[in-house]
């Protein structure tokens, strides 16, 4: 058991290490990747914060992707998604968690909105990867997408964080059924988190081979 108070632990190595029931206040995860965690009844507070924390982060991340030639948007690296895909994918979680289980509407897609590749398909999910909209086209729509969580983080209050989402009538993704609002809540936050650093890590790949 140690305290670490007023430490600066940037760029340190953490594996197999046991972090069971240690806290953490005041913290900064900025560029933390995480892999193979366990992450079993955590709490965890400051939703709104975090939510400005991650479009920050994401208006870098575009400003990055619009130094480099608009065909490279969509340059995939590797077996991962192009960086317009990226997009897709997030616009995608947002209606499921979001649109779909917050706010109880059945069928929230756009036809821009790009599933994981492994999940089945769905009357009524788009799944289109032969499109190939224009970088600011996508951005409009996640623009929308990014306004729509906004909305819903600005009027949430304690007891709604802490309720349960009524479930929606009709097929799709999440199933059918009732979900902690926080719980929804945090899969977009890491969707969001772990979706950038990914963006990231492949766009300064498409950058060096233009050297």
């Amino acid at each position: 058991m140690a305290d670490f108070v007023h430490a600066d632990l940037s760029d340190s190595r953490f594996e197999r290490v046991d972090l069971v029931r240690a806290k953490f206040r005041t913290v900064d995860l900025t560029d933390a990747p995480f892999r193979d965690v366990a992450m079993h009844g955590v709490t965890m507070r400051g939703c709104r914060e975090a939510w400005d924390i991650l479009e920050r982060l994401w208006d870098e991340t575009v400003a990055h992707a619009r130094r480099l030639p608009p065909e490279l948007m969509w340059e995939p690296v590797g077996d991962e998604w192009s960086f317009i895909d990226t997009l897709r994918d997030l616009a995608f979680a947002t209606d499921c968690w979001i649109r779909r289980a917050i706010l109880g509407d059945p069928s929230p897609w756009d036809p821009l909105d790009l599933p994981w590749d492994e999940m089945p398909d769905t009357p009524g999910v788009p799944r289109d990867r032969n499109v190939r909209p224009s970088l600011d086209t996508v951005l409009s729509l996640r623009r929308d997408r990014q306004s729509t969580v906004r909305r819903l983080l600005d009027g949430l209050t304690d007891e709604r964080l802490n309720s349960d989402t009524e479930p929606v009538d009709g097929p799709g993704w999440p199933e059918p059924r009732s979900y902690p609002v926080r719980e929804c809540l945090l899969v977009i936050l890491n969707e969001e988190w772990v979706h950038r650093l990914f963006a990231e890590r492949d766009l300064d790949v498409v950058e060096a081979r233009l050297t």
